[in-house]
């Protein structure tokens, strides 16, 4: 039984994982994009022109980003 006058606030909290639908690779970039609500496509950009620009240091983050991130409904 629920009381109608409780009115505290209770925020949605949101679940950081690795996207079973929206994968090109692993579902990493896809799940960070549902995490941060932006588009998965800005997220793969994001993450290609990391790599890029930082003579492939994103690549072992990346990695670690596999591993530690747990699969969507897991």
């Amino acid at each position: 039984m629920t009381n109608p006058t409780d009115t505290t606030y209770q925020p949605q909290t949101k679940k950081l994982h690795r996207s079973r639908t929206d994968r090109m690779i692993t579902g990493v970039c896809g799940g960070w994009a549902d995490y941060l609500g932006v588009d998965p496509a800005m997220v793969r950009i994001a993450t290609v022109a990391a790599t890029v620009l930082s003579a492939g240091v994103m690549i072992p983050v990346y990695l670690a980003a596999v591993f530690l991130t747990p699969e969507a409904g897991a």
